[in-house]
């Protein structure tokens, strides 16, 4: 399954999260309750997936520890928060570039409108060095 295909779904269960309890919540009731649907859409799900920092070429004990990791190849960072912030693209383009993933799904389910409030991140894109800043397009 690709990025793009995997992004589709965890997509669905966003939607489905945020339909079923609503904005408001704290984040870690929306982290929970989206592991269930991805799970329940079939998707491999690992929670609070622990990377190593490596800094030129050794390895530090300050772990840093990924939301959600979707079939080993997609990050979604979860957050509810007033609104997104410069911030939390940062932190998941260090995320994608430190565990050498691809795609990241930033998702702020504190939001009157999910559609919105739902970013896509991508690391290294063939024939560019940086990295890109997508919203979904529906």
């Amino acid at each position: 399954m690709t990025g793009n295909e995997i992004s589709y779904i965890v997509r669905k269960a966003i939607f489905n999260v945020y339909n079923g309890l609503g904005p408001g919540l704290l984040e870690s009731v929306y982290h929970k309750i989206l592991i269930y649907e991805l799970e329940d859409l079939g998707l491999e799900v690992k929670s609070e997936v622990s990377v190593p920092v490596i800094y030129n070429g050794i390895t530090f004990s300050c772990e840093f520890r990924i939301d959600v990791l979707v079939e080993n190849k997609v990050i979604v960072e979860v957050k509810s928060v007033k609104e997104l912030e410069n911030v939390h693209y940062k932190q998941l383009s260090t995320y994608l570039k430190l565990s050498d993933k691809k795609l990241g799904i930033l998702v702020n389910f504190n939001s009157d409108n999910i559609l919105n409030s739902i970013k896509r991140v991508v690391n290294n894109l063939k024939y560019e060095s940086s990295i890109y800043y997508l919203n979904f397009v529906t």
